[in-house]
């Protein structure tokens, strides 16, 4: 195994790796509640989108484990999710089987290109500091979220955010979570994420945050059958409808897991140095092999986790930690309750503490120069605020291109820049 994983060669320890893997698990655990949630909103059953949302999760991240071995976990994508439901079904009156069709089609088509490595080129078309940037832009990101989730940043009418009710329990458990990682940190405490993870849902348990009312282990295991190779026809396929639905998925899949993929890599210092990712393409066949499953079993798009940074900040290099988050993916079928008893309070420190280590690279950014730190500037902010890691790529690519060419540095952009930003263009119209 050692060998396999090349766990020496990359600086880490199986005892670090598996530490990471379950770190990853348990930041991103919230999916197999949230996702069957969202998804049932379509009427798909919650007990069915359970079970095909914990399987096509394992599935995909088998495969970035035993193929591209990278430290990478894979889920279906939040914000696709809500696509699906409260856009195509909701808001345009289509089926689910017909939204089921569209991410079976994206997956197929995500095949194909990462055959011909066109997926590959994209990654490597993007500026070097709006690649570094994409890591600092994530890290706001993911902080955001974290801070969301234990309720110190709330929705306001009118200036859109503002702060949470600090007197609330879910609130205090977070910031008390906050301070015991840090702390944790402070001593270089191995697991530190973890082990903070851990203590916040137990002390969540009086304070009735932690809910095991009703807890039960061992539960009979849900039907994924009626959820099964559920799709529309022929007719059905060959629509305008369903070509906006099919690019929508596409565009936002490859962009999210592009910026997942370079910004956790970065993080990881796993990156080439002329900034490539080893084995990109066996880790992009990872999300399309979950998206393909995951519509087969009746799930939403399945992409790559910027939850992945929790387990990187905790020392995984290599597959093994992939691996871990996988089994504990399938284990999750049997032991559900036991897992999803882990609250928002208990991740939320977490998420925000990664969030903080996710902003090494912004020193390295060449803010010097106008045409550079712009670009790489927009890609950063854009993603906390649009709440989109591809919409935050599309501004920091786009402006790269126009201030460049207008700067009279048109031969800083090279061709494939050009053709993935005609390619942004089109999306900001459709």
């Amino acid at each position: 195994m050692k060998s396999f994983f090349a766990i020496k060669e990359s600086g880490s320890k199986v005892r670090t790796e598996i530490l990471a893997g379950i770190t990853t698990f348990l930041t991103m655990a919230y999916i197999l509640a949230v996702n069957p949630d969202i998804l049932s909103n379509a009427g798909l059953p919650k007990d069915s989108v359970f079970m095909a949302t914990a399987v096509a999760s394992a599935v995909a991240t088998l495969v970035m484990a035993l193929v591209a071995r990278l430290p990478f976990a894979l889920a279906p994508g939040m914000g696709l999710n809500t696509f699906f439901a409260f856009t195509v079904v909701l808001g345009m009156g289509k089926s689910w089987q017909f939204a089921l069709t569209a991410v079976l089609l994206e997956g197929i088509i995500f095949l194909l290109l990462t055959a011909l490595n066109v997926r590959e080129a994209i990654i490597n078309s993007i500026p070097a500091n709006v690649k570094k940037s994409i890591s600092v832009g994530i890290g706001l990101f993911i902080a955001f979220i974290g801070l969301q989730k234990s309720g110190l940043i709330v929705s306001n009418d009118t200036t859109l955010v503002q702060l949470g009710e600090l007197g609330s329990p879910t609130a205090i458990l977070s910031i008390a979570g906050l301070v015991v990682i840090a702390v944790l940190l402070a001593f270089k405490v191995k697991g530190a994420l973890l082990l903070g993870i851990i203590v916040v849902t137990v002390i969540g348990i009086p304070l009735d945050i932690t809910k095991v009312e009703g807890f039960k282990l061992f539960q009979p295991l849900p039907s994924m059958a009626p959820t099964f190779f559920k799709f529309v026809g022929w007719n059905q396929i060959f629509s305008m409808e369903m070509l906006v639905v099919l690019f929508t998925f596409l565009f936002v899949d490859m962009f999210d897991t592009v910026g997942t993929l370079i910004g956790v890599s970065t993080k990881a210092r796993i990156l080439r140095p002329d900034g490539s990712i080893p084995r990109v393409k066996q880790a992009l066949f990872a999300d399309a092999i979950g998206t393909t499953v995951g519509a087969m079993l009746g799930t939403s798009t399945v992409t790559t986790y910027i939850e992945s940074a929790a387990g990187v900040e905790e020392g995984g290099r290599t597959g093994l930690t992939a691996l871990v988050t996988a089994i504990l993916f399938l284990v999750a079928v049997f032991l559900s309750p036991l897992f999803l008893l882990v609250p928002s309070a208990a991740t939320a420190p977490a998420l925000i503490l990664v969030g903080l280590f996710m902003m090494s690279p912004v020193i390295e950014i060449e803010w010097g120069d106008v045409t550079e730190a712009l670009p790489a500037f927009l890609a950063i902010i854009m993603m906390p605020l649009a709440y989109s890691i591809a919409e935050g790529i599309v501004w920091g690519v786009l402006s790269y291109i126009l201030v460049k060419v207008l700067s009279g540095k048109v031969r800083d952009v090279s061709l494939v820049t050009y053709i993935v930003g005609i390619v942004f263009v089109l999306s900001l119209f459709v």
